[in-house]
């Protein structure tokens, strides 16, 4: 398989801390833009930016990332961070899958929040230099003079929070699962995750 031929695979990391609607219609969007091939969400163990002591069990965030996307076409989940060192340094995740799958050319998919702190992530120029970054918006950024390996995704602003997600399981005793995908709203409820 030539380069021209290679499957082109987003990569988005993150918590999935739970899983919301607002990840889905991000990764089915850039699916279906043409940029990508295919999105791979990718369920970090741990971000060296977060401290989380709400942060799920990771096989439960996996098994709840997998409920979402069963039916969702160009959309799957990777657990490749589970196997690596940690924290999770997207340079070293991004390494591994191309040794991996050398008929996979891997983009890096970012918010335009993370873009704003991207100098400070681990070997941040050795990323731009090997792999093309999508920057998606979110409320609140701009985005100006981004390098020539940079796109700035047209997908639209959608403004969903785990954290508040996780508030709402916990405190609010009416929240009905707003947000979330069904299986993933029935698989809390089953386990009263987040509940406490």
């Amino acid at each position: 398989m030539t380069n021209s031929e290679r499957l082109v695979t987003g990569i988005y990391g993150g918590s999935f801390n739970p899983i919301h609607e607002g990840h889905l219609s991000l990764a089915k969007a850039l699916a279906e833009s043409g940029l990508v091939d295919e999105m791979w969400l990718l369920v970090s163990p741990q971000n060296p930016f977060k401290v989380d002591a709400n942060l799920l069990d990771d096989e439960e965030r996996l098994h709840l990332a997998r409920l979402a996307v069963a039916d969702v076409d160009g959309v799957e989940v990777c657990d490749r961070e589970f196997s690596l060192p940690r924290p999770s340094y997207m340079y070293n995740t991004l390494k591994a899958l191309s040794k991996e799958h050398p008929n996979r050319e891997f983009v890096l998919v970012i918010g335009a929040d993370n873009w704003e702190r991207f100098p400070d992530w681990y070997r941040s120029k050795s990323i731009l230099s090997k792999y093309r970054v999508i920057i998606y918006p979110r409320p609140g950024y701009t985005l100006e003079r981004v390098p020539r390996k940079v796109t700035i995704a047209d997908t639209p602003l959608i403004d969903i929070s785990s954290t508040e997600i996780r508030n709402s399981i916990a405190n609010d005793p009416d929240y009905d699962g707003k947000g979330l995908p069904a299986a993933v709203w029935d698989e809390i409820k089953a386990k009263g995750l987040y509940f406490s």
